[in-house]
């Protein structure tokens, strides 16, 4: 990159930056809210919405494996010049989200009343986390095809409408979640429908974006199926992921209803940042990706460089808002003085892996633009049962509560870091042509 050149794509990196923060920002915000909400209900309620939240995550987890397949595949043929073809990714990724939302729709209804027994401590909080699960599960099919609709819209580089769609969305379902739950009177079941109407209301969105680019919408098995072999390292890259959180939950929930209660405030925060984090990350699949699909090899390793620093940067001002939030952040999702205990615990860790976090999720936008799923499917194992797994456990064994859960999380993140920065000196990632 020229020197002249550098501002430029600095400005390009905000551009698409920018938007995405607000898209990646407003699921979490409204399931901030909504933890606010449920938590002035009681401690049982919050705790339900927990382990409830934590399996729904796992859901939406098969769609940001379809999202960030689609971005880099999108982003390949848009650089190389083809919108068309970018756009057609697009379109195959939308069936396969349409098609993954209905069987997990299906399958939550009877699977429900077991998963939450399983990862709750008492019946209390399994059998409603069991309720919320089933009535939310109706919004996964619509949250699977929005984000296959971030997917390509991020790779042919249109930020814009993305932060329409799923604003307007999570606008509607914070303005419901106190009516359905207080005003109503539907309780923890009225945060479910309110998720549930959110999460429909943004795939459709995204469903009539595809129409308005008039491309052919018929199924093609062929182009799925390679969607599907390149989405299958980063499925068992978020795997190794759900694993953790998973674990991390159960864990917690086993420390009473105040800790898992304590978990899940921390937690909701963590996928804020996290998420938010990730603009960068979006903004680097990208322009990466479009980089190595026109041969662009010296612009995709000035990226990955640049964006290392830009995530450093967002991750130390991020850990700084949270130190300072200490006494007030977690008072705003429960009045409980135990759960407020217990996330003090946590907030040490919380804190300090905040600037680390922002390097690992900006590279982690490299390497997922440039195709190098294999790597990271590959680290991200090494971290989860060396480094997170058995620390999980270790806290449980050892009885070192919510503070020995949120260490095993920083050691899962300081593994990743290694790892990237290892990656990146290298230039076994820079592979070009519009499929890697």
């Amino acid at each position: 990159m020229t020197a002249m050149a550098a501002p430029s794509t600095s400005r390009r990196i905000a551009e698409l930056a920018l938007p995405a923060l607000v898209v990646l920002a407003a699921e979490p915000l409204y399931l901030l809210v909504d933890t606010a909400v449920v938590g002035h209900l009681g401690r049982v309620p919050l705790a339900a919405l927990a382990v409830g939240g934590v399996v729904l995550t796992f859901a939406s987890w098969f769609g940001t494996v379809i999202a960030y397949g689609t971005t880099g595949r999108s982003a390949r043929q848009f650089g190389a010049g083809s919108r068309a073809s970018a756009v057609a990714e697009g379109v195959q990724a939308s069936w396969l989200a349409l098609g993954l939302g209905l069987v997990i729709l299906l399958a939550a209804q009877p699977l429900a009343g077991p998963v939450t027994r399983t990862l709750a401590g008492g019946a209390g909080v399994a059998d409603s986390a069991a309720t919320w699960l089933r009535i939310a599960a109706l919004g996964v099919p619509g949250l699977l095809v929005a984000t296959a609709g971030n997917g390509w819209l991020r790779g042919v580089q249109d930020t814009r409408r993305p932060l329409r769609y799923v604003l307007g969305a999570n606008l509607l379902s914070v303005a419901l979640s106190p009516v359905l739950v207080y005003w109503l009177g539907l309780g923890l079941a009225g945060s479910a429908v309110a998720n549930a109407a959110a999460q429909t209301v943004s795939g459709t969105l995204f469903v009539r974006a595809l129409v308005a680019e008039r491309a052919p919408l018929r199924p093609q098995p062929a182009m799925i199926r390679a969607q599907l072999r390149f989405g299958r390292d980063l499925a068992v890259r978020g795997l190794a992921f759900q694993a953790c959180f998973l674990s991390a939950t159960a864990v917690a929930a086993r420390f009473g209803a105040a800790a898992v209660g304590a978990h899940q405030v921390a937690l909701q925060l963590w996928n804020f940042c996290s998420l938010a984090l990730d603009a960068v990350a979006i903004a680097a699949q990208s322009l990466v990706g479009a980089a190595l699909g026109g041969g662009r090899v010296a612009e995709a390793r000035w990226l990955g460089r640049r964006i290392a620093v830009i995530g450093l940067v967002c991750g130390v001002a991020f850990g700084a808002v949270i130190l300072a939030g200490a006494p007030v952040l977690p008072r705003l999702f429960s009045s409980d003085p135990e759960v407020y205990h217990q996330a003090m615990l946590a907030w040490p860790w919380f804190v300090g892996m905040q600037p680390l976090a922002g390097v690992v999720f900006a590279l982690d936008g490299v390497l997922i633009g440039a195709g190098d799923v294999g790597y990271m499917r590959n680290l991200t194992i090494v971290a989860a049962l060396g480094g997170f797994l058995p620390m999980i456990w270790l806290a449980y064994g050892l009885r070192l509560g919510l503070g020995g859960v949120w260490a095993g999380l920083t050691l899962f993140i300081v593994i990743r870091l290694v790892l990237l920065l290892y990656r990146l000196r290298t230039d076994r990632w820079l592979v070009t042509g519009t499929v890697r």
